[in-house]
């Protein structure tokens, strides 16, 4: 692997990571896109039953979905850093490891989803008139997860070595496909939820394929080659150290979000339509903060990598900064004309409603959140994944369930279910804030770089 110029390591800072940056946040708009597409046509041409059963199935998808990405996202930094190092052998051993976690870890989401789909739907209290559609969609979406999977893994891979453009493009031709599938056999073949399920399942499969010829088509290091897809022991437990806490935070997430959809299931079928549509426009929010916090990681995970320590921290404040003008610029958007974008998802003037009142809550809010992303990214781009698991999870998820269990039963109203993402963000971000200023992750990680019995940096001696 030649040393050639590497922008991310060298170039203006702010100038790369907005580079950088665009391609993940257009193709997340298309993801998002993708997503809101299925919700607008669900919601508009089969009827508001149909769009809460496909609404409430989210957060259970992503509680086995997000476990195994999260444990697939210490591959992104693994291989960030290698390729900050210019370590071509260990790049292509995680490159394949990354592969096969992708499709084994498919394999167990697949068997798991369809058995559990039932039992969990109706632990949440799902309305008995949406179960059937709902389970129905989690089990044709369950047997498409391989190729979402290997979508997922793909496309960190390419982020990790610096190629936000592809995955954008693969997303855009996934977007094209939903929709056109969506309007074939919704609208005019009339399947409903299983016309809904099978378009995101196939397209789901044509962004695999797409990212695959990419993957195996390059002759850089990060190429994939069939025979060299299996496990690198050394390579997959650093994986699980970085990933395991990413996926156990995941899990988290999704379980505390499983008791919020439980909660806004006890409001009816309306509070559960417009659940589903706070979503889709709540999305841009989340998509905007996520394109940074993958970008400030990919950043953070190759300047350390090439041991350019002094920029790990400026890359960080960097991506906080242009993170938090957005979100504050998006929020008072989502303030002022929440109504207005919820009627693209729904004409139920009383789901309108409702999803007004939540926005009033969440809008002047999401601000808080940016320490959270930002911050935890900049840390897991140098290795440090379980202290970042450790404040997320007591901080965010531990005191949104206190939130849930308490002081919602108490006072019984949707505005303080909406309460608990202000409550427990402040928190977080508090801690955030402290843990970062305070240094010591980024010291802890430069000593076990230059421990000489460090496995990672015993790899980098062999090649």
């Amino acid at each position: 692997m030649n040393k050639q110029e590497n922008s991310i390591t060298s170039g203006v800072i702010w100038k790369q990571l907005l580079l950088f940056f665009f391609p993940i946040l257009i193709g997340t708009f298309f993801q998002q896109l993708y997503n809101t597409v299925d919700t607008i046509i669900v919601g508009q041409y089969v009827g508001t039953s149909a769009l809460a059963a496909v609404g409430t199935t989210g957060t259970v998808i992503n509680l086995l979905v997000g476990f195994f990405v999260g444990i697939s996202s210490g591959a992104t930094v693994i291989i960030s850093q290698f390729f900050g190092a210019y370590d071509s052998e260990n790049i292509s051993k995680a490159v394949h490891t990354s592969i096969a976690l992708a499709i084994v870890s498919g394999a167990v989401i697949m068997v798991l989803g369809i058995a559990t789909a039932r039992p969990v739907l109706q632990l949440m209290q799902v309305p008995e008139e949406i179960i059937d559609d709902a389970v129905l969609y989690m089990n044709i979406y369950y047997a498409g997860i391989i190729a979402n999977m290997i979508y997922n893994v793909g496309t960190g891979i390419l982020r990790a070595i610096g190629d936000s453009r592809m995955p954008l493009y693969v997303l855009i031709a996934c977007c094209i496909a939903n929709v056109l599938l969506d309007l074939l056999f919704v609208v005019v073949f009339r399947w409903a939820v299983f016309g809904v399920a099978l378009a995101t399942v196939l397209s789901l499969v044509i962004s695999a394929i797409l990212i695959m010829i990419r993957l195996m088509g390059t002759r850089e290091v990060y190429r994939v080659e069939l025979k060299k897809i299996r496990f690198d022991k050394v390579i997959l437990k650093n994986v699980i150290r970085i990933g395991l806490p990413s996926g156990l935070q995941s899990v988290a997430y999704s379980f505390s979000n499983v008791l919020i959809q439980a909660a806004i299931n006890g409001f009816g079928t309306t509070a559960i339509a417009a659940w589903s549509a706070i979503g889709k426009v709540d999305g841009f929010v989340w998509m905007v903060m996520g394109a940074f916090g993958i970008s400030v990681t990919t950043f953070v995970g190759q300047n350390f990598g090439a041991r350019c320590y002094d920029r790990v921290k400026r890359c960080a404040r960097s991506g906080l900064l242009m993170c938090m003008g957005s979100v504050v610029s998006i929020s008072a958007l989502i303030y002022i004309f929440g109504a207005p974008l919820l009627r693209f998802f729904t004409g139920d003037e009383a789901v309108v409603e409702i999803g007004v009142r939540f926005f009033h809550v969440l809008a002047p809010s999401y601000f808080l959140f940016v320490f959270i992303e930002i911050l935890s990214g900049a840390i897991r781009g140098v290795g440090e994944a379980l202290q970042p698991m450790l404040i997320t999870c007591v901080g965010v998820c531990g005191l949104r369930i206190i939130w849930l269990l308490v002081a919602v039963p108490i006072w019984h109203t949707m505005e303080m279910v909406a309460m608990n993402y202000p409550v427990t963000w402040v928190i977080t971000a508090g801690v955030f804030i402290i843990y970062y200023c305070r240094g010591k992750w980024l010291d802890r990680s430069i000593r076990r770089e230059h421990d000489p019995n460090h496995t990672t940096l015993k790899q980098k001696k062999a090649a």
